[in-house]
């Protein structure tokens, strides 16, 4: 894949460094979930929905429904992650995380209010039998108190939604949705058609626990070696991305009506409750990535601060690696969200591969994923580097000069793309894994900042440009002396502000965002919304995504 060579992607890699410094403590993802308890093959799930609250970065508590875990209780994957939960109501609801051939089982009730009526589960895709409840428009329903049970064979790889199949203009957007991540029966090993690739290519596939040496340092944190029995499905890390948005007037006329209800000596017994919300015109002000918004997605998954938004959404990867993206749209509208620094290859649809006729993937790709209402999307990405024009490793043309800069004269010997890999004797603990050899010493120009005729797109501008302050101090790519390269007298940041040390963690940070302009604000205000910060550290920066 060719990285983006656009002026906004080579000013963002630059600058925002110092962002990258100040996010990389915080930035784990992977893609958390439960499943059943000791890898049957019959996935059983007991789940609620349940009314609650969520919080949003303008200080807003917005009243919500969830689906979450019956009993508070589960088994959770990635095990390499800690700390997982699963309350009685959580948004976006539990990530259900089970094998193809799966028989699973999802056991439903209905802890909703008793004038929000009846609720069920569609789970599109599969073909479903019901147990108890009543039957709806859509599907069968529980009753408040009552349960009913769904069950289906999981015989679609790849990432799915669930959600609300009642009162859907009311249901789903009050909360009620999920995802469900059906792997390949390989049991954490390759594709059954992966070959090793020839000489002077690296290997791009590995079992799950057997990476790299550089990455074992930290864990494994995926869910399996590749997302569908296909060689060309294999990756390295993942991340799923859950859009949607609220428009907190439906929310609040949900809550008073509740309230009003409640207070009656007889409250509603109508299966299709006695709620009577308004759902048009619709004026959403919270947009949302897996129920959480900018900058709060940038937090670590299960943290204490949202006990009902359980998972993140950061982004983190190194030079080359194959990076799977599972998008999922759960609201009503569509949401561009654009990735910088790379398009995304697409695998497939609602786990249907995009395939020739002759097994080979067909996926576009994206310059700019747009996530469709109750579609879920899988994707490749891959950020190397390629095409910066300048040696983003800080490497100098004099062989001598190791000591200045870390890594002056360490080797950038090509393999059969062009990468400094194991395919071309590359160590998997070298710092510079999976540079580009094109650029190998090529540097940064001098002067002056945004020229980008020759040589490089830019040096560190001068500190009245930029936010100024303790959160850069140098880069593992730049080199340590970077800040004494910037452009004008004063360094970035000044003598005596260093806070974070740059041998331990600093990289590159690129925006991922709606390019719907309002999407990136928080109730109209910037920065907030569907915004995230992608990360991309050096490989001699372990990535650590556990708790």
């Amino acid at each position: 894949m060719r990285a983006k060579n656009t002026i906004t992607g080579r000013l963002l890699s630059g600058a925002a460094i110092m962002l990258g410094s100040l996010l990389a403590c915080a930035s784990q993802a992977a893609v958390p979930g439960i499943t059943a308890a000791g890898g049957t093959t019959v996935g059983t799930f007991n789940l609620t929905a349940a009314p609650g609250y969520v919080s949003q970065p303008d200080g807003a508590s917005i009243y919500v429904w969830g689906y979450g875990c019956k009993g508070g209780t589960a088994t959770y994957l990635p095990a390499t992650i800690s700390g997982g939960s699963c309350n009685t109501m959580q948004l976006p609801g539990p990530t259900l995380i089970v094998k193809k051939g799966d028989t699973v089982t999802v056991t439903l009730t209905n802890n909703l209010p008793k004038a929000a009526g009846n609720t069920s589960i569609l789970f599109p895709g599969f073909k479903v039998t019901a147990t108890g409840g009543s039957p709806g428009v859509l599907a069968q329903e529980a009753a408040n108190g009552l349960t009913v049970t769904y069950s289906f064979v999981a015989d679609t790889e790849g990432t799915h939604s669930y959600y609300s199949g009642t009162q859907g203009d009311l249901q789903v957007e009050m909360g009620l949705y999920g995802a469900i991540i059906v792997l390949p029966a390989l049991n954490g090993a390759v594709p059954t058609a992966y070959a090793a690739p020839g000489t002077n290519l690296p290997n791009t596939c590995f079992p799950v626990g057997h990476k790299l040496a550089s990455l074992d340092k930290t864990g494994d944190f995926r869910l399996a070696a590749a997302a569908y029995d296909h060689p060309g499905a294999c990756y390295e890390r993942e991340y799923m991305f859950q859009f949607a948005e609220m428009d907190p007037a439906i929310h609040t006329q949900a809550l008073e009506q509740v309230n009003a209800d409640s207070a009656k000596t007889t409250q509603c017994s109508q299966s299709t409750g006695c709620l009577s919300v308004a759902t048009e015109p619709y004026h959403p002000a919270y947009f949302l990535i897996n129920g959480r918004s900018f900058p709060d997605d940038a937090d670590p998954n299960y943290s204490s601060l949202y006990p009902n938004q359980p998972y993140n959404g950061n982004p983190h990867m190194h030079p080359g690696e194959l990076v799977l993206v599972r998008v999922i749209g759960q609201g009503r509208m569509q949401h561009p969200l654009h990735e910088h620094a790379n398009h995304l290859r697409v695998l497939a649809r609602d786990g249907n591969l995009l395939l020739t006729s002759t097994n080979k993937l067909a996926g576009p790709l994206l310059f700019t994923t747009t996530t469709t209402p109750g579609q879920a999307l899988d994707a490749i990405f891959q950020y190397t580097g390629k095409g910066l024009n300048w040696d983003m490793y800080a490497h100098t043309s004099d062989t001598s000069d190791s000591s200045a800069e870390g890594n002056g004269g360490a080797p950038c010997v090509p393999d059969a793309n062009g990468y400094y890999t194991t395919g071309s004797g590359a160590p998997g603990t070298a710092p510079n894994y999976y540079e580009w050899c094109g650029d190998h010493k090529s540097p940064l120009e001098s002067r002056p900042f945004g020229n980008v005729g020759s040589q490089g797109p830019i040096t560190l501008p001068e500190p009245t440009i930029v936010a100024n302050g303790a959160w850069y101090a140098g880069s593992p790519y730049l080199g340590p002396d970077a800040t004494a390269r910037a452009a004008g007298p004063t360094p970035i940041p000044p003598s005596g502000t260093i806070a974070n040390n740059p041998g331990s963690e600093a990289g590159f940070a690129y925006m991922w965002h709606s390019h719907n302009e309002r999407e990136i604000t928080t109730n109209n205000i910037f920065p907030g919304g569907m915004m995230m910060m992608m990360l991309v550290d050096p490989w001699v920066s372990p990535i650590n995504e556990a708790n």
